[in-house]
């Protein structure tokens, strides 16, 4: 199973919101590009980059953030929020990222993602389904996305996408454990995804039964920014 720890950007800086409620923020580091070099060398492979200010005002705010994390090192870098045409899909992967995040334009204009499938590759996008009591919320969490979590993902295999990563906004920030009954009924509904749970993680014991269940990675930020988590851990039982 892949450790994917969590960056989540306002204004340049590296916090952690509650139940994605901006009101309720928390600064960590004030310079994300230490955070990330601080997971590097402890053995992690990969980062999610999330550009809360982006999500927010539907463009994105901190790609230079991006370009400095990509610069600074070999992290294979996921990164969304605000992306809202093939302008931004071509700017994003020029700052460095390997993948793009996609959430609220695969809810409204998936015929949008279906032309940047096809012009960058499915296997450089991850779909992003952020979900309240299994229906899909849009535009940072703020907004009903009209459709319930098993049909999204439907529609998303329909396009050709199978890299889904799920994030129970009940869940996130309040390290009660993770969605186990949600992304269980997930996989009996859609077993050819590859699945990344995010939200709600507060132990390692969390991420061993998210791995015995079958998810492909685990999306990890407050737990281990509040210390519940050591790096060294995850590093063990990352891959």
């Amino acid at each position: 199973m892949i450790i994917i720890p969590a960056i989540d950007l306002i204004d340049g800086k590296c916090v952690r919101l509650t139940k994605g409620d901006y009101a309720q923020q928390k600064i960590y580091n004030e310079n994300p590009v230490e955070v990330a070099k601080q997971f590097e060398a402890a053995g992690i492979q990969r980062l999610h980059i999330v550009d809360l200010d982006g999500a927010k005002a539907g463009k994105i705010i901190n790609l230079k953030v991006l370009e400095n994390i990509a610069s600074a090192t070999s992290l294979v870098i996921d990164f969304g929020g605000g992306v809202k045409n093939i302008t931004d899909v071509g700017n994003i992967f020029n700052a460095g990222a390997a993948m793009v995040t996609v959430g609220s334009i695969a809810v409204k204009h998936p015929e949008l993602l279906e032309e940047w499938l096809m012009e960058f590759s499915a296997e450089h996008f991850l779909v992003g389904a952020d979900v309240l009591d299994e229906k899909i919320k849009i535009s940072g969490w703020l907004e009903d996305g009209g459709i319930n979590i098993f049909n999204f993902i439907g529609q998303m295999i329909s396009l050709g996408t199978t890299n889904i990563f799920c994030t129970d906004i009940s869940k996130d920030g309040v390290m009660q454990g993770p969605s186990i009954d949600l992304y269980k009924k997930i996989m009996i509904e859609h077993p050819e995804i590859n699945l990344i749970a995010s939200g709600g993680v507060s132990n390692i014991d969390d991420v061993k039964e998210l791995k015995a269940i079958g998810c492909k990675g685990a999306i990890i930020g407050k737990a281990i920014y509040e210390g519940l988590i050591t790096l060294e851990e995850l590093s063990i039982i990352n891959y």
